[in-house]
């Protein structure tokens, strides 16, 4: 179209060979030679600016040190995907996939270790160690996606039912108002996630009607029809959502609600959990920074 920039033939692998097993719907090379798929690396911004976003908010309100470190894998698996996408190389690949099962894990261990004795959180962070280990080496083994895309969606309804069952048997009796605004949260994070699982599948399925309608169109506007990044925005902002979810369902599982909130005043809107104004200026005073935290009868706990 007149009004579109004509696609590019593939230009010098600047990277040298493709050595992932999977190569996605977005033609390769066709923009610049240091990028084999431009709208699929940066659309991965997302996942580095919530990461950050969400490591600087776990520092400033003191959240559980677990959070952190999921914020943490949050963004490593942003880099990774970020450096798989430019690169095609299998090293990026399983730092872009393995990341996603790590990260998981770690929720794993917030989730089904909380209110439990701290041998009980050893052992079921040996147990998560020794699950994530075995999928990382029979994926290795394999070299089989669908594996790890089914590894990785095992692990992940797991850990929401229990996050759900969490929120309904110990916070729905006292706090209803506060548990009606998360199942809020939860629904509008998996209709994210979902809405990008189903654009990634469609640029799987029409892949070459897609490529024809792209160049057909031109760019930018072929760029609207890249599915995979699609998949990265949505499910970027949607894990984002459940994080944060989590970090909210914590705070009130240790009867913190009066130190914290919730503050998300758009649908389209970040959410953040922060302390409310006017409490607990002083973080050494509550206990944030110096490794412990208020259970919800006041007693002092070590963090997560």
């Amino acid at each position: 179209m007149w009004w579109g920039i004509p696609y590019g033939l593939e230009k010098v692998h600047r990277w040298g060979p493709e050595t992932a097993t999977l190569n996605w719907c977005e033609e390769d090379y066709y923009l610049t030679t240091y990028c084999a798929e431009i709208i699929n690396t940066l659309t991965n911004g997302m996942f580095i600016y919530l990461g950050w976003k969400g490591l600087r908010n776990c520092i400033s309100e003191g959240h559980d040190r677990i959070f952190l470190i999921t914020f943490l894998g949050y963004l490593l698996v942003g880099c990774g995907s970020f450096l798989f996408h430019a690169t095609l190389w299998y090293s990026m690949q399983l730092v872009d996939e393995l990341s996603m099962i790590y990260t998981t894990c770690l929720m794993c261990w917030a989730t089904f270790g909380y209110g439990h004795t701290p041998t009980i959180q050893t052992l079921l962070g040996l147990l998560l160690l020794t699950i994530a280990g075995s999928i990382t080496l029979i994926y290795h083994h394999l070299q089989d996606p669908v594996f790890h895309q089914n590894a990785y969606a095992l692990l992940t309804t797991i850990v929401l039912f229990r996050s759900w069952y969490l929120m309904e048997t110990r916070l729905r009796s006292t706090q209803s108002a506060t548990v009606t605004r998360m199942w809020t949260m939860v629904r509008y994070g998996l209709s994210f996630f979902l809405s990008g699982f189903l654009l990634w599948n469609a640029d799987n399925a029409y892949c070459s009607q897609l490529r024809l309608a792209r160049r057909e169109v031109g760019m930018p506007w072929g760029w609207l029809l890249e599915g995979h990044g699609w998949w990265h925005l949505l499910t970027g902002w949607g894990a984002y959502y459940y994080i944060v979810y989590g970090i909210w369902l914590r705070s009130c599982l240790d009867g913190r609600q009066g130190e914290y909130e919730c503050i998300w005043e758009r649908v389209w809107s970040l959410p953040v959990v922060r302390r409310r104004k006017g409490l607990a200026v002083n973080a050494k005073a509550n206990g944030v920074g110096n490794g412990v935290s208020t259970g919800p009868n006041g007693e002092v706990k070590k963090k997560a």
